[in-house]
């Protein structure tokens, strides 16, 4: 690389949306040369995951990234998609075979606590299989920075921390998630639920969102705030439960968590200053009974699909130093 160049780094595991594109964009505005993997890592996934029907799409993956490289090609001021690196399961794991079994044998990347809360608590070899195959990418690519995105908001912390406790020499850059116009996360997994369960999965980004509002307002409990959450569920729930089943769409909550934005440590109650991370899991669960030519998106409807989506709670600047006055008032 000459002098003066850098390398920006998007790791992917294909099924590309404007989710992954918006990371890419940004490596463009701040690299010289940004390099795109796509491949989809067994080890992330536990034993009765859906790591065989995860959707592979690389042709079409290809071809936004060309789209996305001939946006930028005459433009000097930005950098340009150099290479798209798609390797192999045998150029990942060289050695042994990857094995997803949370005592199986291989060589393995560890962070723990923070691995083990949350998401990790749900799916427990998921964030070993995560670093493990970045730290890979990392030593391969060598870039001076990667891009995550908001939505996977554990996954970020987890790859800082192993960045900070490895000493690698990258510095990695979080983006905003991307949003339907309903709210809803943009996610590879959108494409398992169909119109139908397409319709109530926002009930989880209504329900972060009713939470902000209520810490908006003021409340500060974690028993106030995410009773905020249950309630809007809770409420939705009742809704599809009470319809038959070639019309509704039931789903569980897997957590509703609030925690410390350093560490990711729950909280029992929020403090404005510091703000908090509110995220959430559920899932979809599969379509009961089909209605003729529906569309039941990739799977028919047979899948069961695991959302997760965060919100950060902070204050508006006003009502941060409007608190911060009236914390710093004598009473009289």
């Amino acid at each position: 690389m000459l002098d003066g160049e850098s390398v920006g780094f998007v790791p992917t595991m294909g099924a590309l949306h404007q989710g992954h594109l918006a990371l890419i964009r940004q490596a463009v505005q701040e690299n010289t040369h940004v390099y795109v993997s796509i491949y989809v890592n067994p080890t992330q996934f536990g034993v009765n995951e859906d790591f065989g029907s995860y959707p592979q799409t690389l042709p079409a993956d290809l071809q936004q990234l060309r789209s996305l490289t001939t946006e930028y090609w005459k433009n000097d001021s930005v950098g340009q998609i150099t290479a798209v690196f798609t390797p192999t399961t045998r150029d990942m794991y060289p050695g042994l075979k990857p094995t997803s079994e949370v005592d199986g044998h291989g060589s393995f990347v560890t962070i723990t606590p923070l691995s083990s809360r949350l998401e990790g608590a749900s799916r427990p070899v998921f964030f070993r299989g995560v670093a493990t195959v970045c730290m890979k990418l990392f030593n391969i690519v060598r870039p001076d920075k990667v891009y995550f995105g908001q939505k996977d908001v554990q996954q970020t912390y987890v790859i800082q921390r192993m960045v900070d406790d490895f000493h690698l020499n990258t510095q990695v850059r979080v983006v905003p998630t991307v949003r339907e116009k309903d709210g809803l996360a943009m996610s590879s997994r959108n494409v398992y639920l169909g119109k139908r369960r397409r319709k109530v999965a926002s009930v989880l980004v209504r329900a972060l969102r009713a939470v902000r509002s209520d810490f908006t307002n003021g409340v500060t409990s974690r028993e106030e705030l995410l009773s905020a959450a249950h309630r809007v569920v809770d409420e939705e729930l009742a809704r599809q439960t009470a319809l038959p089943p070639m019309w509704r769409s039931l789903f569980e909550v897997d957590y509703f968590s609030l925690a410390d934005p350093m560490h990711l440590t729950e909280l029992d109650n929020v403090i404005h200053a510091h703000g908090a991370v509110l995220s959430g899991a559920i899932k979809m669960l599969p379509v009961e009974e089909a209605q003729e030519d529906e569309d039941l998106g990739t799977g028919d409807g047979k899948t069961t699909v695991r959302l997760i989506d965060n919100l950060r709670l902070e204050l508006p600047s006003f009502l941060r130093k409007s608190n911060s006055q009236k914390a710093n008032s004598p009473e009289l």
